[in-house]
């Protein structure tokens, strides 16, 4: 891009630091507003960011105020009353959404997307190990930070292909032109933006139309999806034991995952899960299948999954025993949240679980609060936090109580505050397997939970 200086609105997003790290990376000058301090924003400033905390257009540093040579990117999340971004918009500068500067990003490398309602951060993540790892290398804008790599984007000078986490959320996966991409689910969501099901399904359908021709979509056996691919697009499926890819001979014990990856014209036998858990299954197969097309050898794929160490917040093991865990996930929508907890039943069968959850936005639990009792309940006991509203004013009659007094009968049950969990975790005299849930920012006192549950063991 011609622009010297990069300003952000809403610096601190996962997306959003991705793209600040990649301007960083071309030298270009980067600074932004964010709500709040976190451990991203103080990162992203000692990589050289610029970045304050108080809406007020008179901090935008000098170096971001010429429109002739600045662009201006901002997050969906960011309401329309925002001073310092109706400031820029007002002295002319280009203001373009994070998504279009992504697409713009990548327009020119063969994309690799992982798009679906749930399980895109840990199989792009994955993907772009496997990539990473072999010969053909990639750059890759990720949803999460990597443990193996303590970043959300990685780059290369040599590679053609670009792993990019494809967001669903105000249509911002229209924006991109995949190579091939992975459809993981479609469970609908952001009904607060598509109003429908039916608008949700069709925003899908739209964007495997974009993928260019000469490429592939990778598609979840039984979605209710109806590709729209363009001639010479080649059409897979997958899921965990049937599909064009698939995993066999799965081998669960012992704090080991271990199968056979099954192509169309390979199988990759005794692949070592990283991460053992029961939904890597399906994540590390579509991930496997994406870097399979993309040219990966066997070796190297079966080589990366073994060192595949992860992503911050999903399924991410702060402690871990043989009989006992504390994990922090991110899951926030009711068929994620299922899933996380049918993994950590295969992994710790008949030990107690307990989850708690922080529901995320208002909208997303006055349509689904029915779906989120039913999933929670498959642990043994829940606590239930107030809803974090990121971009949301509340809704009345809308609560974490729509969730709490629909969970089964005879399941241990508490609502709290969020400041209010650590004394719950300090009071119980005895625990097995924990997970906090969710999307919002309970997840900030992991540290303190840690330390906790430590000292109880």
């Amino acid at each position: 891009m011609k622009m010297n200086a990069i300003y952000f609105v809403g610096a601190g997003g996962i997306g959003m630091s991705a793209l600040i790290r990649y301007f960083l990376s071309q030298g270009k000058a980067v600074g932004g507003y964010d709500r709040t301090p976190t451990p991203l924003t103080q990162a992203l400033i000692a990589e050289g960011a610029q970045i304050h905390y108080e809406d007020c257009p008179d901090l935008i540093p000098a170096a971001f105020r010429s429109p002739d040579d600045t662009l201006v990117v901002y997050t969906p999340a960011i309401p329309a009353d925002h001073q310092e971004l109706q400031w820029l918009r007002r002295q002319g500068h280009t203001v373009m959404k994070r998504s279009e500067v992504l697409g713009l990003i990548t327009r020119h490398t063969q994309a690799l997307c992982v798009a679906g309602t749930h399980g895109k951060t840990t199989t792009s993540t994955m993907a772009a190990h496997l990539l990473h790892e072999s010969a053909v290398g990639c750059t890759a804008f990720l949803g999460g930070i990597s443990k193996n790599y303590g970043t959300n984007l990685l780059l290369s000078d040599r590679s053609p292909y670009s792993v990019i986490e494809a967001d669903e959320f105000d249509r911002s996966f229209h924006h991109l032109s995949p190579w091939m991409s992975v459809v993981t689910a479609t469970d609908p969501d952001h009904l607060d933006i598509y109003g429908t099901v039916e608008a949700y399904l069709e925003s899908f359908s739209h964007y495997t139309s974009l993928i260019r021709p000469g490429g592939a979509l990778i598609v979840h056996t039984g979605l209710a999806l109806q590709p729209r691919l363009q001639e010479g697009v080649r059409l897979y499926t997958y899921s965990r034991e049937e599909g064009d890819f698939h995993a066999e001979r799965i081998r669960i014990g012992g704090g080991e995952i271990v199968l056979d990856f099954v192509a169309p014209d390979t199988r990759i036998e005794n692949v070592h899960l990283g991460v053992p858990v029961g939904i890597n299954i399906e994540n590390g197969v579509a991930a496997m299948a994406l870097a399979h097309l993309a040219g990966a050898s066997d070796d190297d794929i079966r080589r990366a999954m073994q060192s595949f160490r992860g992503v911050d917040r999903r399924f991410d093991f702060r402690i871990r025993t043989a009989t006992s865990a504390l994990i922090s996930d991110y899951g926030h929508h009711p068929a994620e949240v299922r899933q996380s907890l049918l993994s950590i039943r295969e992994l710790y069968p008949g030990q107690k679980l307990t989850v708690i959850f922080q529901p995320h936005l208002y909208t997303r639990t006055r349509d689904f609060y029915p779906d989120f009792a039913d999933s929670l309940s498959l642990g043994d006991e829940v606590i239930l936090s107030v809803i974090y509203p990121a971009r949301e004013a509340p809704i009345e009659g809308v609560s974490s109580r729509l969730i709490f007094d629909r969970l089964r009968p005879g399941i241990e049950k508490t609502l709290c505050l969020k400041n209010e969990v650590a004394g719950l975790l300090r009071s119980r005299q005895d625990w097995q397997v924990v997970v906090i849930l969710g999307a919002g920012d309970l997840d900030n006192q992991m540290d303190e939970f840690e330390r906790i549950l430590t000292m109880k063991s």
